[in-house]
């Protein structure tokens, strides 16, 4: 069963329910944030790079640690042109169903795989985003207290159970507006299509109006600002 079309219902529901989270940036703004989930993915991680570099759009990654310590070399190339880097725990295991001792070591244990590999601090990857999207208000709470920034979504086309190319991008260019943070995969689940979907979506967003910017610059640009 496909639940796309209940994203766009709880985004509204649960953004001013968890105003600490970043679920989109300002709506005065064309600025939009390009992320991928579940990488890196030793062929379509390199694949989906040059589709970026073409553009010269640097976008946001939320990496598993499991997938950053299998292959360090596509870790360290994305860091190197200058993408944003955050955690999405280590193996994809629901942050509510971990113990907090389970949770910030799955964190921790992310942080250093991804600063051995791009040669970085671990205390600057500060950006978490839930597996699968789910949380509970003491996930939040703990996230917030270890110094981490809970990052969320505004636009999930469900690109990872594989609708196709143009159904994934039929429902962003239906979903996107000011300050859209978009999920897309470039993992071992929708990161087949992510090339070819990515290729499509980019010169549409642009077209309509729209410029990327990082998570990073996200939270800069959004009402509430966590440092």
């Amino acid at each position: 069963m496909q639940f796309a079309p209940l994203y766009p219902i709880l985004y509204k529901i649960l953004k001013p329910t968890f105003p600490d989270c970043l679920w989109s940036g300002a709506k005065n703004s064309r600025a939009i944030a390009l992320t991928f989930d579940d990488g890196p993915h030793p062929q379509y991680t390199p694949e989906l790079l040059q589709v970026l570099d073409q553009y010269r759009i640097k976008a946001s990654f939320f990496w598993l640690g499991i997938c950053v310590t299998r292959t360090p070399t596509v870790a360290r190339e994305v860091y190197a042109r200058g993408h944003w880097i955050g955690l999405h725990g280590y193996d994809h295991q629901s942050f509510p169903l971990l113990k907090p001792d389970a949770l910030k070591q799955s964190l921790e244990k992310s942080q250093l795989a991804i600063a051995k590999a791009c040669q970085l601090d671990a205390e600057t990857l500060r950006d978490v985003r839930p597996p699968n999207g789910l949380f509970t208000p003491q996930t939040l709470s703990l996230l917030h207290q270890w110094g981490y920034r809970p990052v969320m979504w505004s636009v999930v086309p469900e690109d990872w159970v594989r609708p196709g190319v143009s159904v994934v991008v039929r429902r962003v260019l239906q979903q996107v507006e000011n300050g859209s943070l978009i999920v897309l995969h470039d993992g071992y689940y929708g990161g087949q299509d992510i090339v070819q979907t990515t290729a499509q979506l980019i010169p549409e967003l642009l077209a309509r109006g729209y410029h990327f910017v990082t998570i990073n610059e996200l939270w800069q640009r959004s009402p509430t600002p966590r440092n």
